[in-house]
């Protein structure tokens, strides 16, 4: 009973996890929306009030919302008239005390993260941490700039180093490149091995054993 019990277990879990992280999602999403129904519902005429807000217990309608208000956003940013706009954006928050502090550094970490042409997580590497002889997976973010590379002597590489299973909080380190190992694996399956803590191990034909060896001698 026991191993059916397990074997029932591992079908119903995957999907009743996933279901309660979507359903997460779209907590988030419907309170923002509902916030902001509720905010428009003030400079609207009462009669049309209980109309909009009504539209709050939609199932599903701010999740549509919100991704066709990011595909018309992007469209409109996308051409000359849109990226003058944007500047004009960025400058009136760029001017608002304490706002323009959190809006700028969150807009450099979202430009540098999803930038198509940036390197921040594009490689997986073997670092040791946090001791020698101690091996992890990490993430490739940059090099170190500024005047922190003006301190360090050698060619280093600034690395993120996530903790398992929850990857989104981890160290920021940054090593010698010639410490770090690099992995053939993609990110996505780096993740799934962090996540899964060791369990769920990317298929080795990516890289074989024997030739990563050759190429990265680990010790």
């Amino acid at each position: 009973m026991r191993k059916y019990l397990v074997a029932g277990l591992l079908v119903w879990l995957p999907l009743a996890i996933t279901i309660w992280v979507l359903g997460q999602i779209l907590d988030v999403v419907n309170g923002v929306f509902g916030s902001l129904l509720a905010a428009l519902a003030l400079v609207l005429p009462a009669a049309w009030r209980d109309g909009l807000l009504s539209l709050h217990h939609v199932p599903g309608l701010g999740l549509v919302i919100l991704a066709g208000a990011l595909l018309l956003t992007g469209v409109f940013v996308a051409n000359i008239f849109g990226q003058w706009w944007l500047r004009q954006w960025d400058r009136l928050l760029g001017s608002i005390p304490i706002v323009k502090n959190i809006y700028s550094s969150v807009k450099q970490v979202s430009d540098t993260l999803f930038s198509s042409s940036g390197n921040a997580f594009r490689e997986a590497v073997l670092v040791q941490y946090p001791r020698e002889g101690s091996w992890t997976i990490a993430f490739v973010t940059g090099t170190p700039s500024g005047e922190v590379a003006c301190h360090l002597a050698s060619e280093h590489v600034s690395v993120y180093v996530p903790t398992t299973p929850n990857p989104t909080s981890g160290f920021f380190l940054m090593m010698p490149r010639s410490e770090i190992q690099p992995l053939a694996m993609s990110v996505d399956e780096a993740l799934k091995y962090i996540i899964s803590m060791g369990t769920v191990a990317p298929p080795a034909g990516n890289a074989p054993c024997e030739d990563a060896a050759e190429r990265n001698p680990v010790g």
